[in-house]
C-alpha cells in the first residue's frame, strides 16, 4: 500500500493534501507513451475524482506528472504501474528528481547530440543500485544536448551540457561535455562515451560522504541526507574530483567500465582545467573553473518550444501545446495521447515549463492535427494568457503556502483572455510563498503570496530572484486588473521588439506606480 506522509512526495510515499493524495509519477526526460497515458487515465478515473472536482494530472516544473486521488493506490495498483515502466521496480530510488533533458531532445536541429541514451542508461544504473536511495530526494541530474530549447539554465545538482567535439584529436572526433556542479562551470570536459562512468563516480563519492554524515548525526532523529552543494561547501570541489579520480581508477565495483575498456586501464575518463595539451583544445571556448552558469540564459526560452516547429528529420515537425497551469483532464491527455498514437511517433513529451509536445507530425498532417488540439480545448500559441503564467499548488496542495495561487492564476488568465490580447509573449509566476518552487528562473511579473489575500509584486530583474518590488501589498481582487493595465502600458509604449523585461527595467518604479495609479486601492 502506498504511504502517504512524505513532504516531498513521489509514487511509493505520497502526500495527504488539501486537495486529494497527491503522487507524483517520475518521468526521465518527460517522455510518456500513449500505452501510459491510458493506464494514468484509468487510475484517475477510477480514484482521482473527489469532492474537490474531477480528476485531473498535472505536470510539475520538473517534467513530472502529479496525480491527485481520493485515497491511497493500492498494491495492484502500484505493481501496473511498475509492469508500464511508470514506476521503478526499484522503490527505493524512485523518490529521487527526476533525470531531466531538453524536451526537443533528439529532434533539435540545433544540438550537438541525442541525449536521451545518456538519460536511459543513467536510469538504469539507478535501478540496479538501491544504496542509492540513501541520498537526498533532491538529488537531480540533467543532460543537456545543445538544443536551442535549452535545460542547462535549470538548477541541478549535476548538468552535463554538450559543447562540442575536440579538435585534431581523432578520426571521428566525439561530443564531449562540460560538467557543472550545484549550477557551476567547473572546468572539466567528459566525452560522451564517459558520461555515466563519470556521473556514477560522482554519485558514489556522494553518497560515500551522505553515508559519513547521517552516521555522525545518528542520535539526531531530525536528520536529513545533505545536499550535494554541502558536499561541495563542505570538501571544495578540488578534493571531490580527486576522489572521482579515485573512484574511477580503482575500479570500484559501482562504477560501470566503457564496453570493451580493461580492468586495468587507469587514465581518468575527462580533461581538467582549462589548460592542458594542446591537442586536447575544444572547438569553443573552455569555461572558467567555478564560473556561474550565465544569467542571460535564465528563462529566456519559456515560449519557444509553443506552436510549430521543424524537427531535424525531413518532412517532419514538433507542436508545443499550452497546458493551462500544467492541467490536464483525463479526456485531454487521453486525446493528445491519441493524437500522438495516430499521427505522430506514440509518445508525448512534458516539458519543464508544465507544456506538452507532439512530435514526429508529417508536415501534411499539421493542420488536422491543430484542429484538433483546438477541439480538446487547448491552444498551441505563445501569447495566449495561459501560456504566460506558471503557478505553483497553492494552499490547496502545499502547506508552506499563503494562497490559493492555482484559483488566482486562473481568474487572471480568464481576465486577460476576454479584454486584451498578447502582442509579445510575458511571463507571469505565481508562487504562494517565498520557495519560488513553481519556477527557478526570473519572470516577468512575480506575484507572491503574502498572506491569504495579499500578494507582493515584483517587476523586471532586481538584487532578489523575484525582481524589483512593484508593490509590497496587492489584494487578490486586484490584481487583475493590475495585470492588465501593466501590460496595456508595455504594449501601447514598448519600442518595436522590445521584451517586457527590457521595458520595465528602463522605468523608474515611482513614475510606473503613477502610472498606475487609481488600479491599487492604497497605492
Amino acid at each position: 500500500m502506498q504511504s502517504t506522509t512524505a513532504i516531498c512526495p513521489s509514487l511509493f510515499n505520497a502526500t495527504d493534501a488539501q486537495d486529494g493524495i497527491l503522487s507524483r509519477i517520475r518521468l526521465p526526460a518527460g517522455l510518456i507513451t500513449a500505452l501510459q497515458c491510458q493506464l494514468i487515465c484509468k487510475i484517475i478515473n477510477q480514484f482521482g475524482i473527489n469532492q474537490f472536482g474531477s480528476g485531473e494530472v498535472q505536470i510539475t516544473n520538473r517534467a513530472n506528472l502529479q496525480i491527485r486521488t481520493s485515497e491511497a493506490l493500492s498494491e495492484h495498483t502500484l505493481r501496473d504501474l511498475q509492469d508500464y515502466f511508470l514506476a521503478s521496480s526499484c522503490p527505493e530510488t524512485d523518490g529521487l528528481r527526476n533525470i531531466m533533458a531538453s524536451p526537443t531532445a533528439g529532434i533539435d536541429s540545433q544540438a550537438l547530440v541525442n541525449t536521451i541514451p545518456l538519460v536511459k542508461q543513467w536510469n538504469f544504473y539507478l535501478l540496479d543500485h538501491p544504496e542509492l536511495a540513501i541520498l537526498s530526494n533532491k538529488f537531480s541530474v540533467c543532460f543537456d544536448g545543445g538544443e536551442s530549447i535549452k535545460v542547462s539554465d535549470r538548477p541541478n545538482d549535476i548538468c552535463f551540457k554538450a559543447v562540442g567535439s575536440l579538435s585534431e584529436v581523432e578520426t571521428s572526433p566525439e561530443i564531449y561535455f562540460s560538467l557543472q556542479l550545484s549550477s557551476q562551470v567547473v572546468g572539466i570536459l567528459i566525452p560522451y562515451s564517459q558520461v555515466i562512468i563519470v556521473l556514477a563516480a560522482l554519485t558514489q563519492v556522494y553518497r560515500d560522504y551522505t553515508e559519513q554524515r547521517l552516521a555522525q548525526a545518528s542520535t539526531n532523529l531530525r536528520s536529513r541526507p545533505p545536499r550535494l552543494r554541502e558536499l561541495l561547501n563542505d570538501l571544495g570541489i578540488e578534493k571531490y574530483l580527486d576522489l572521482v579520480t579515485e573512484k574511477i581508477t580503482s575500479r570500484s565495483p559501482s562504477i560501470p567500465l566503457k564496453k570493451g575498456e580493461e580492468e586495468n586501464n587507469s587514465a581518468p575518463p575527462f580533461t581538467r582545467g582549462a589548460g592542458g595539451d594542446q591537442n586536447l583544445e575544444p572547438q569553443i571556448e573552455k569555461p572558467s573553473p567555478l564560473a556561474p552558469v550565465p544569467l542571460g540564459e535564465r528563462g529566456t526560452r519559456v515560449y519557444q518550444h509553443l506552436g510549430v516547429h521543424d524537427q531535424r528529420q525531413s518532412g517532419f515537425a514538433y507542436i508545443g501545446v499550452v497546458v493551462p497551469l500544467g492541467r490536464l483532464t483525463t479526456s485531454q491527455l487521453q486525446g493528445l495521447a491519441e493524437l500522438a498514437k495516430q499521427y505522430g511517433g506514440g509518445a508525448l513529451r512534458l516539458t519543464p515549463w508544465q507544456n506538452i509536445l507532439l512530435t514526429d507530425i508529417a508536415i501534411a498532417n499539421l493542420a488536422k492535427v491543430t484542429e484538433l488540439i483546438a477541439n480538446l480545448g487547448l491552444s498551441i500559441s505563445p501569447t495566449h494568457p495561459y501560456a504566460a503564467i506558471a503557478a505553483c499548488s497553492g494552499t490547496t496542495g502545499c502547506k508552506s503556502a499563503h494562497t490559493d495561487t492555482q484559483q488566482d492564476a486562473k481568474a487572471i488568465a480568464s481576465y486577460l483572455e476576454k479584454c486584451i490580447e498578447l502582442e509579445f509573449p510575458i511571463n507571469l509566476h505565481f508562487s504562494g510563498c517565498d520557495k519560488s518552487c513553481a519556477q527557478h528562473y526570473a519572470s516577468d511579473i512575480a506575484i507572491v503570496g503574502q498572506d491569504s489575500r495579499t500578494y507582493k509584486i515584483y517587476v523586471g530583474d532586481g538584487e532578489i530572484d523575484f525582481g524589483r518590488e512593484l508593490y509590497a501589498e496587492c489584494m487578490t481582487e486586484e490584481l487583475p486588473q493590475l495585470m492588465e493595465s501593466l501590460i496595456n502600458i508595455y504594449q501601447s509604449q514598448r519600442q518595436p521588439e522590445q521584451s517586457f523585461r527590457e521595458f520595465v527595467n528602463q522605468w523608474d518604479l515611482p513614475t510606473l506606480r503613477q502610472e498606475l495609479q487609481g488600479v491599487i486601492s492604497h497605492a
